[in-house]
């Protein structure tokens, strides 16, 4: 699993960091200050792009809307098919959230 060599004792507190986070605001605070607007963009984005791939979407239609690259829709597709499941558990947990929302 190309996972392992990620870990490591600065990726450690970044997650933990991460992980004690307690609302939106919090988060929004912390990657204003971790990272550029740039960076939290072009997260933001490959999850955009993940959502839509996940929906059918075309990779024109993704280019489109998203303004991602096809390097990036390409890249997102393969974490999508050959990954850590992650984009599909997460997208699973908003779309649950939302759901119970809005109930």
């Amino acid at each position: 699993m190309q996972i392992n060599k990620l870990r490591g004792k600065e990726l450690d507190q970044l997650f933990q960091a991460v992980l004690s986070l307690k609302d939106l605001e919090e988060c929004y605070r912390f990657f204003d200050d971790l990272c550029t607007i740039n960076e939290i963009q072009s997260l933001a984005q490959r999850l955009d792009v993940a959502r839509m791939l996940r929906e059918g979407n075309t990779y024109h239609k993704i280019e489109t809307e998203t303004g991602a690259s096809t390097a990036t829709i390409s890249r997102v597709k393969r974490c999508l098919n050959f990954g850590n499941d992650t984009y599909e558990m997460v997208l699973e947990r908003i779309k649950t959230e939302q759901t119970t929302e809005e109930k």
